[in-house]
């Protein structure tokens, strides 16, 4: 018959619900992006393609949980009884990561009650600190209005500072703690916590209470390995367990080598009491203690922070979760 275009799918008529992009597009895939893949892609022209290896779609993988969606703010501690294991170190790094690859607001917030130093990981864009945004609280009300509280680094990592005289900062309290998280939620997607080294100090139960995730710091070391196990017995016996056993253990390199220590023990020990755990190589970058430039780590690192990234993202799809402590921080 003039005019008929025959059946469409289903046996009937066309319509415009046959045009669906999936049938009318071809299938465009990326070139390799390095190494004799994308050279031999290049001097082909294109006409051969052996598609990416495996550590490339590896990493395509790990991105894609990186960068998940969140619903809320998301609420990340990161803990450690000794000092010396780069903790503040891994709080700015993981902090970088997470803002490099997303495409929302990631800021990290010094908790410790010493003089803290996570504000020396970025380049210093204000000297207002947690105390004098409380102070300001009732004249916040645009994230603009926070911005001028904080510094900002090349990833888009923003650092909310600790006051600079310890005895202002002991002052910092569980209800303070809120107050501040009260107001980051509303325009963070996620706010990491540097914590002090100690478990006792006024805010760590609120810290604890508010966290959706924990990360566990520990050094190569065995006295490093020995603090972040009792840190995980202390919180298992104070009411802590379920958040123990989501937990993710991060092994910090901060030496070259790790002399007689059976490094690949320290990381299964934490395999058994946490969700996951991560093997953070020595970088001499790091080493400096200087601002923090992921573009300046070396390959490895950058692996091993997106791994530790991913691990900490791959509990974004639960719903938020609080811990009752049955033995309150007093």
């Amino acid at each position: 018959m003039a005019g008929s275009a025959g059946p469409g799918p289903a046996g009937g008529d066309p319509s415009a619900q046959d045009l669906d992009s999936s049938l009318l597009l071809r299938r465009v895939t990326s070139p390799p992006r390095g190494g004799w893949r994308r050279a031999l892609f290049r001097a082909t022209a294109g006409r051969i393609d052996v598609g990416e290896g495996a550590r490339e779609v590896r990493r395509r993988e790990l991105v894609d949980t990186v960068t998940a969606p969140l619903n809320g703010c998301y609420r990340i501690a990161l803990l450690s009884l000794k000092g010396g294991v780069g903790k503040t170190t891994t709080t700015a790094t993981l902090g970088s990561t997470f803002a490099a690859l997303r495409g929302d607001r990631v800021i990290a917030v010094d908790a410790n009650p010493d003089r803290g130093t996570l504000s020396q990981k970025v380049p210093a864009e204000t000297s207002a600190t947690v105390r004098t945004l409380l102070r300001d609280e009732g004249f916040v009300d645009t994230y603009a209005d926070v911005r001028a509280y904080t510094s900002q680094n090349s990833h888009r990592l923003e650092v909310l500072a600790s006051d600079a005289d310890p005895a202002v900062s002991e002052a910092f309290s569980a209800r303070d703690y809120e107050r501040t998280l009260g107001l980051l939620e509303r325009f963070y997607s996620i706010v990491l916590t540097d914590c002090g080294t100690g478990l006792m100090h006024s805010a760590m139960r609120s810290i604890l209470e508010n966290a959706d995730a924990l990360v566990v710091i520990s050094s190569g070391s065995v006295d490093g390995a020995r603090s972040a196990s009792a840190t995980l017995d202390w919180l298992d016996a104070h009411g802590y367990r379920n958040l123990v056993a989501e937990s993710v253990a991060v092994v910090n390199a901060v030496r070259p080598r790790s002399g007689k220590v059976d490094i690949d023990r320290v990381v299964g020990h934490f395999d058994q009491r946490c969700r996951a755990v991560q093997l953070l190589p020595f970088d001499p970058h790091l080493e400096e203690g200087a601002e923090v430039d992921l573009a300046r780590l070396q390959p490895g690192t950058r692996r091993a922070l997106l791994e530790l990234a991913a691990a900490v993202a791959g509990d974004f799809g639960r719903p938020p979760r609080r811990v009752d402590s049955q033995s309150p921080v007093s």
